[in-house]
């Protein structure tokens, strides 16, 4: 993985960190944590400027988003609803209260989102569903992601050679996201089971 970045930046420089973000945000298992110091790091050695590494990251991660976007938008409420139909224990009802809650929170959902792993990427398929104004959903997504960004990248270009220690750290908070996400799946399926009148009576 590190020897593809750096392949990356070293035939197209910035913009190559920008399209490695950009393709995290596609493939998640694609690492930002990772992706990000290693930029700050090639800008501390002068192969790439600090700046440049910045802008660069800053739009892969909004292209990203956007295509992204694109297939909540074309999916859209009505498929997005046939296909809840057809996922065992989902009801249409949670589609509707999930759409009541994006109404809600949907601007600070996409901000705050784009500083969570894995949820960075998949936010932006509820705000094409929801067909969140463009202007409105580029705006929070390129201000959420400046910020993930450079905080990383700065830390990469702080720490030098030690760069690595900053992917140990989000690798970490990564794994907290995770067992939360889990957790909460695996309460939503247990509720269903087991609630009387929606799945498996209790014994």
């Amino acid at each position: 993985m590190e020897r593809w970045i750096n392949g990356l930046m070293d035939t197209l420089g910035a913009p190559g960190a920008g399209l490695a973000i950009a393709l995290e945000n596609l493939f998640p298992p694609l690492p930002s944590e990772v992706i990000l110091p290693m930029a700050g790091f090639a800008s501390a050695t002068g192969r790439i400027d600090l700046i440049a590494a910045l802008l660069w990251t800053t739009a892969g991660s909004v292209v990203g988003a956007l295509a992204l976007y694109g297939v909540g938008a074309l999916l859209g409420r009505e498929r997005t609803i046939a296909v809840a139909r057809r996922l065992p224990l989902v009801k249409v009802s949670d589609i509707e209260r999930t759409e009541a809650w994006f109404g809600r929170h949907g601007t600070k959902a996409v901000f705050f989102g784009r500083m969570v792993p894995i949820f960075r990427s998949l936010i932006s398929v509820p705000a094409g569903v929801e067909r969140m104004p463009l202007p409105v959903f580029l705006g929070l997504t390129t201000l959420g992601s400046a910020i993930w960004n450079t905080v990383f990248v700065l830390a990469g270009y702080a720490l030098g050679d030690n760069w690595e220690q900053v992917s140990h750290y989000v690798s970490l908070y990564s794994k907290v996201v995770l067992v939360v996400a889990v957790g909460a799946v695996v309460a939503f399926v247990g509720v269903r089971v087991f609630k009387p009148g929606t799945g498996a009576r209790r014994s």
